[in-house]
C-alpha cells in the first residue's frame, strides 16, 4: 500500500469545516475551581494502576455520548454533552481522600462552576448538574442524559486493553470487552 491510498484526498464535492471552538466548554475546563479540583484528582491517581479520570477519559466519555446523540437524533447539543462530560468525575478526588461518593460531590462542584459560565440556559445548567449526580446509575428514573452519561461513561473505559484487568475489582460482565458505540 503507498502512502497516496492512506491520506484523505477530498474532492471538490467535500468541503471539511475546520473544529470549532466550544467557548463553554473552555470556560468550564480553564475555569478556576474546575482546576483545583482536576489537579486534586490527578494527584489521587498518580500511581494508580487502574482506570483514571484524566482528560482522556472525560474527552473519550464526550465523544461517544455525542455519537450516540447523534445517531438516536437526541436534542442536546454538542457544548452540553461536552460539558457534562467534563464535569461527571469532578468530585473524584474528595471520594479518594475522604470516601465521599463523587457523583455526590461533583454535582456541587458543577453547580458552582456553572453558575459562573454564560452560554447554557438555567434548564440546561440543571440538565447538566443533574447527569454528573446520575452518572453512577442507569435505570428509568434517571434522566436522558444522566443515562447517555451512564452508558458512555463505561464505553469509554477499554477494558480489553487493560493490563491490569486481571485485578480490577469490577465484575466482568461490567468490563467492557469490546468496541462499543
Amino acid at each position: 500500500m503507498d502512502d497516496k491510498e492512506l491520506t484523505y484526498h477530498p474532492t471538490e464535492a467535500t468541503e471539511l469545516r475546520p473544529f470549532a471552538v466550544m467557548p463553554e466548554v473552555e470556560a468550564i475546563r480553564t475555569h478556576p475551581l474546575y482546576c483545583k479540583w482536576y489537579a486534586r484528582l490527578k494527584d489521587c491517581e498518580t500511581d494508580r494502576e487502574y482506570c483514571r479520570h484524566g482528560a482522556d477519559h472525560l474527552i473519550g466519555a464526550a465523544r461517544i455520548a455525542y455519537i450516540m446523540v447523534l445517531e438516536q437524533g437526541l436534542p442536546y447539543s454538542k457544548e452540553l454533552i461536552y460539558a457534562t462530560a467534563l464535569l461527571h468525575d469532578i468530585g473524584k478526588a474528595a471520594q479518594y481522600e475522604c470516601g465521599d461518593p463523587h457523583e455526590v460531590v461533583g454535582e456541587g462542584i458543577a453547580r458552582q462552576i456553572l453558575s459562573d459560565i454564560d452560554g447554557f440556559t438555567d434548564q440546561e445548567k440543571e440538565q447538566i448538574v443533574h447527569a454528573v449526580r446520575e452518572h453512577r446509575r442507569y435505570d428509568r428514573s434517571s434522566s436522558e442524559l444522566g443515562r447517555i452519561l451512564y452508558a458512555a461513561d463505561k464505553a469509554s473505559r477499554l477494558c480489553f486493553d487493560c493490563d491490569a484487568r486481571g485485578t480490577c475489582s469490577w465484575p466482568d460482565e461490567k468490563k467492557n470487552m469490546n468496541v462499543r458505540i
